[in-house]
């Protein structure tokens, strides 16, 4: 059964307010030149596949590699996911697909794990007239990375929620969020945990502002 959190923390003692949520429902074939009908990304594969480019390095590896099988070299065989673009595709190793913010406690959010499948805590709701809610930074869907300077991406529920909670009442915590579902953070579009890590501790942020 999933649970949300409602973070607040008035006092040194913190009273955190636990509340249910509410239930979530959960190769190549040419047979004339007038047949088209590869997608756009059949052909990207063909001209530019392992076969032409050789294997990728982790570093320049990028989701949508992952999403069309153009995986970097492991020991595991590559995993091919479709040939075409996911709908709606939210690049989750694009800095810009993050938000960072600051804020006091009782912050005035409510927490919601993802599926079982993916792991990792999203924001269900902000308390009207909150913290989180007036500073305007935060939105309802919001995939929650770091906390400080600890990634709880992936992590449990109890867990993630704890690096709130461990922090003290008085302080300001810096929270990261990736804007975008988490089948783009943590599926086979998802990003790299190094490139996570990176952005973290702010080297990926700064390739981004370098590259603006």
């Amino acid at each position: 059964m999933k649970s949300s959190l409602l973070v607040a923390a008035a006092t040194t003692s913190c009273a955190h307010a636990f509340v249910p949520s509410p239930a979530r429902a959960s190769s190549r074939t040419l047979s004339s030149s007038s047949q088209l009908n590869m997608g756009l990304f059949d052909g990207v594969k063909e001209a530019f596949g392992a076969d032409g480019m050789g294997e990728l390095d982790s570093e320049r590896e990028t989701p949508i590699d992952r999403w069309m099988g153009w995986n970097a070299k492991s020991d595991k065989p590559a995993e091919a996911v479709g040939s075409k673009a996911p709908v709606n595709f939210v690049d989750s190793m694009d800095g810009s697909n993050y938000v960072t913010v600051t804020l006091s406690k009782p912050m005035g959010i409510v927490f919601e794990e993802n599926d079982a499948d993916f792991g990792g805590i999203f924001v269900l709701d902000l308390s009207e007239g909150g913290v989180a809610e007036t500073d305007g930074a935060v939105h309802r869907g919001d995939q929650l990375i770091s906390v400080g300077n600890d990634k709880v991406s992936g992590l449990q529920f109890e867990d993630a929620l704890g690096k709130i909670i461990d922090t003290g009442a008085e302080e300001r915590v810096k929270l990261v969020f990736f804007r975008g579902p988490a089948k783009f953070l943590y599926g086979p579009a998802g990003a790299s945990q190094e490139w996570l890590d990176e952005f973290i501790k702010g080297g990926a942020a700064k390739k981004v502002e370098e590259a603006a």
